[in-house]
């Protein structure tokens, strides 16, 4: 296991504290950076000295690692890739994390009407090749990958913390929820050591707990427009996750069109409006879904999806050739607002 660290001295001056408080260790910042899920995760903390940090990131990254090994669907001996053959028509059991990620996958399913499906894993790996190949997928192929999907076609018993499937050479696809619940996880590894402030990045999807020492809250990049949209571009937040879904850096050019690597499961294409969602939510299993949601459903059927949920908030950038559009959620508005009375 290698390390990165960048340390810097974040208490510079004494503070008075009364005689029966013991003083507090000066906190340093350090950095650690190892490649899982497919991506680099990097986690940022706050320790007394370099072994304690050591020891976090072990943890950190150890929790990370368990869990790719647990729903990676580039594994063939995951347990997400196993499940897809051994629970065609019979429950098995399955792991605590196995579960609640299909489990709440299968909620925002139902809540998208099928939007969001983590069933679509044999119409997304023909996609993937197509960014491989840059030729469009085979419409024949495309037809015969869905009919082998479908989240009606996936059962989840959270009580007996079983997964079924109905048809033989389906294929789960847990990326566009997965990573958020590994950040999330991470995190509470970390604050289970006693690491109080913290961040982990696993590509896009952010979890992080308290400010760092001296600040307000973790510097989040939430667009890139520029100031006249009037919403700041940079949040300080703490004790939250934030996941970012586009098409931006993963994408097709075919035929005269540009297609996301998000698929709408409805058309069996990548997404074609050039469209970034921004997600805040208290945990990554929450951001991230959402995210590709929104993304799927489109501007207003996507923010309808995150007004009904009263614990997150969301910005929609959307791109047109009549120029950029920023739509924030309600909760989202009134987050933009505490920044500019922050700033």
């Amino acid at each position: 296991m290698v390390f990165y660290f960048a340390r810097c001295l974040v208490c510079a001056a004494a503070v008075l504290v009364a005689a029966v408080a013991p003083l507090q260790p000066a906190l340093h910042r350090y950095e650690a950076v190892e490649p899982h899920m497919g991506t680099l995760v990097k986690v940022t903390l706050h320790a007394p000295d370099e072994d304690a940090a050591r020891a976090a990131f072990a943890a950190a990254f150890a929790r990370i690692r368990e869990l790719d090994a647990t729903l990676s669907d580039y594994i063939p001996a995951s347990e997400l890739s196993r499940v897809t053959t051994t629970a065609v028509g019979t429950d098995v059991r399955g792991s605590r994390d196995l579960i609640r990620v299909l489990a709440a996958s299968q909620d925002l399913a139902v809540a998208t009407g099928g939007a969001f499906d983590i069933t679509q894993g044999p119409v997304i790996r023909l996609w993937r090749d197509a960014r491989a190949s840059r030729r469009l997928p085979d419409s024949e192929a495309l037809r015969e990958a869905s009919a082998r999907s479908g989240y009606r076609k996936l059962h989840v018993d959270r009580a007996a913390e079983t997964v079924r499937v109905d048809e033989a050479g389906m294929r789960l696809d847990v990326g566009a929820i997965g990573k958020g619940y590994a950040a999330s996880e991470a995190l509470a590894v970390l604050t289970a050591r006693g690491i109080g402030s913290a961040l982990v990045a696993v590509s896009g999807d952010l979890a992080f707990s308290a400010a760092p020492p001296g600040s307000r809250g973790w510097r989040i990049d939430v667009h890139s427009a520029g100031p006249a949209s009037g919403i700041p571009s940079v949040f300080e937040l703490t004790n939250a996750a934030v996941s970012t879904a586009g098409g931006r850096e993963q994408h097709v050019d075919a035929a005269g069109r540009r297609y996301s690597h998000i698929v709408d499961p409805a058309r069996r294409t990548g997404l074609t409006d050039d469209i970034t969602v921004t997600v805040v939510a208290p945990h990554g299993l929450d951001a991230d879904g959402l995210d590709t949601a929104m993304s799927v459903l489109g501007v207003e059927k996507g923010l309808a999806l995150i007004e009904s949920r009263p614990d997150a908030a969301a910005l929609i950038v959307h791109r047109t050739p009549d120029g950029t559009k920023l739509l924030p959620s309600t909760r989202f508005k009134a987050l933009a607002a505490a920044q500019r009375r922050l700033d």
